[in-house]
């Protein structure tokens, strides 16, 4: 059996559980909708965005709302525990464990950079854990660049069993940072979040998790998304770091600064330039061209589609190609190295020295 055959027998047979779920609606996968700021408590919340799934189009739409005192950025109403396993299912495991794991797996530089981030701070930390860890590829790079360090990942998702089968991280924890933080408590040298800290449901919870698992001294490592980026707004939608429904806190650099300030920490480097990953205009055209295209087969829709939809699928794509290619030299070469003077950074780097 090819692997299209395979997929689409997967797909087949999950598709009876997804109509199950989607029998009574998708109301059921949110809370009620918030009149506050979760972050400042501030009731001036203004409508920023509204948007539906556009990676695995699962049904739904989405609301972002920001606070007009802090700046902070949230999904309201957000998702429940219900939703959240809705719409995570099969993203990161299952049906596209493959293609996420291949994907992770091929960010070598980028993990290198993560990395190299602590020389300046911390050239040999001993013990380090790695928040949100996924597969583990972050952990197996960041071994080559600080040899002496043991690396330990923590995930919710089996990923992260995944990645201690792999050996890519020495133990692996699975499930909430909050309820396992009381056992590592002043454990490692470094706990670092890269781009974990937008999908967790109290940031300010899992900020108190890491100030207990960082020893004295130690340090936390932050990446996130930056909301006050201008292709937030001029990419509207279609800026991929928005990552509509799993993305559920934007959190503007000076909130976080201060927030860490308050439980004993001292930024010690601030980065923009460094995490940009320069994608936004390729991923832009991409998403739109998949919102505009027939859809590919997926278990939550009611059928696959057929040979002409799928035909003009790959036509549509193939017409499209030149103007990707063109959106992915602009992002490397055009905006790259003016990304932080521009203020386009999509993403700011946080190091914090545990007083």
């Amino acid at each position: 059996m090819n692997d299209e055959s395979d997929e689409g027998g997967r797909i087949a047979a999950l598709r009876p559980r997804y109509r199950d779920d989607l029998a009574a609606g998708v109301d059921r996968f949110f809370e009620p909708r918030r009149t506050d700021c979760p972050w400042c408590g501030s009731a001036r919340l203004t409508t920023r965005l509204r948007t539906t799934d556009l990676l695995q189009h699962k049904p739904g739409r989405f609301v972002l709302d920001r606070c007009e005192d802090c700046g902070h950025t949230f999904q309201n109403p957000r998702l429940s525990a219900a939703g959240l396993e809705f719409y995570y299912r099969d993203f990161y495991d299952g049906l596209g464990e493959k293609k996420l794991g291949d994907t992770f797996g091929g960010r070598t530089k980028m993990y290198r950079g993560r990395a190299a981030s602590m020389l300046p701070h911390d050239a040999g930390p001993k013990t380090w854990l790695d928040v949100g860890t996924g597969h583990g590829h972050f952990c197996a790079v960041a071994g080559q660049v600080l040899p002496g360090t043991v690396f330990d990942g923590l995930d919710f998702t089996d990923g992260v069993e995944l990645a201690e089968r792999e050996g890519r991280v020495r133990h692996g924890y699975r499930g909430a940072f909050p309820d396992l933080a009381p056992g590592l408590a002043a454990r490692y040298d470094v706990v670092s979040m890269f781009h974990y800290l937008e999908h967790s449901t109290d940031p300010d919870r899992e900020l108190r998790a890491a100030r207990e698992a960082v020893r004295p001294g130690g340090h936390l490592l932050i990446e996130v998304p930056d909301p006050e980026s201008r292709y937030a707004r001029l990419l509207g939608r279609w800026w991929l770091p928005w990552l509509q429904p799993q993305h559920l806190h934007f959190v503007p650099v000076a909130n976080l600064r201060e927030r860490l300030a308050d439980l004993g920490f001292t930024v010690v480097a601030e980065q923009h330039a460094e995490p940009h990953d320069p994608v936004d205009l390729l991923a832009a055209g991409w998403l739109a061209l998949d919102h505009a295209a027939p859809r590919e087969d997926a278990p939550w829709l009611p059928g696959p589609p057929g040979r002409a939809r799928r035909a003009l699928r790959a036509a549509l794509f193939l017409a499209a190609a030149p103007a990707l290619v063109a959106g992915t030299l602009l992002d490397r070469f055009a905006v790259r190295p003016l990304s932080h003077r521009l203020g386009l950074s999509n993403a700011y780097r946080i190091v914090a020295r545990r007083d």
